[in-house]
């Protein structure tokens, strides 16, 4: 049994435009990083965190972190276990990214690590989402479980929990921009429709199972046309300045579709290609340095691995 680990875990992008809660897939870059080690003293420290700005707690019973690892030594019978952890972010929290979410599944995958792989990385889902339920609120699996898993995933029931994994296209990349605005997701939650017409939800139905669909057939335009969003998009976008501009931008450009990642502020956009993403993230980026607003940009094919132990 190691004493120490170091593990790398994925941003992932919420959501999928369509997809509300139940939709997400991994990307290589961001991610944040956790070294975690056995100590000699009972309980779990966090003696660390860097690239925060002060903005995360120390104290391991309000950390998403330390939390979900506590949930997890309680299921193995071992609660009292000497634990430090180092948390190292990697990506700007609120941003959409699935912020939490990769700190707590680093975590979780270390911790797992630590004790040899007693669960499998699917079982270790449930731990993350209790993560999420301390970080936003709402235990939801459309960033931890493709951060874990990586890839594609579905979620089509969390009562029982039901993850699936998607094929997707190869050559499939990921063109990510960061306004750098605050939209908390406790905010942006708060402002979706909590009651929506019939007709509408049949739209988003055919919606999801469009981009399913076009994920298994490997069909760019059928990915493409199913990326619309009526419930969630209209209301969200609105804390995101200038996202028509962007989606607009972002089309002319070469991309299968556009959305906001997560909850925002982030946006994303599905190509055929690398040069593409390359391309639609420059152009948005000047467009957001026109109207004064610093941004981060990220190109990435689809992650397939999920969190992996670092040297």
């Amino acid at each position: 049994m190691n004493r120490s680990v170091k593990v790398f875990a994925p941003a992932t992008v919420a959501n999928v435009v369509c997809g509300y809660d139940v939709l997400g897939f991994a990307v290589n870059q961001p991610g944040d990083e956790v070294i975690m080690r056995f100590t000699d003293t009972k309980g779990i420290t966090i003696s660390k965190i860097t690239g925060d700005d002060g903005k995360l707690p120390l104290n391991p019973a309000k950390n998403t972190v330390s939390a979900s690892v506590q949930h997890y030594l309680n299921h193995i019978g071992k609660p009292d276990t000497g634990i430090d952890i180092e948390l190292h972010k990697k990506m700007p929290i609120g941003s959409g990214l699935g912020s939490s979410s990769a700190s707590t599944v680093a975590g979780l995958f270390a911790i797992n690590t630590l004790f040899d792989n007693l669960l499998t990385n699917r079982e270790l889902v449930p731990f993350a989402m209790k993560g999420e339920e301390l970080a936003c609120g709402y235990g939801h699996a459309d960033n931890v479980a493709p951060a874990i898993m990586g890839g594609f995933v579905l979620i089509r029931s969390y009562e029982p929990l039901d993850i699936i994994s998607l094929p997707f296209p190869e050559d499939l990349h990921a063109a990510i921009v960061y306004p750098e605005v605050d939209v908390p997701t406790k905010d942006a939650r708060q402002m979706i429709r909590s009651k929506v017409l019939l007709k509408d939800a049949v739209t988003q139905w055919g919606n999801v199972a469009g981009l399913v669909s076009g994920l298994f057939m490997k069909d760019y335009d059928l990915i493409g046309r199913s990326m619309t969003d009526i419930l969630v998009e209209p209301t969200r976008s609105i804390l995101i300045p200038d996202f028509a501009v962007m989606k607009s931008i972002a089309l002319e450009n070469g991309a299968i579709g556009f959305g906001i990642s997560g909850s925002g502020p982030s946006v994303f956009s599905l190509t055929r290609d690398a040069d593409t993403a390359t391309r639609i993230t420059q152009k948005l980026q000047q467009h957001l340095k026109d109207i004064a607003i610093n941004s981060l940009a990220f190109v990435s094919e689809v992650n397939k691995k999920g969190p992996i132990i670092l040297d």
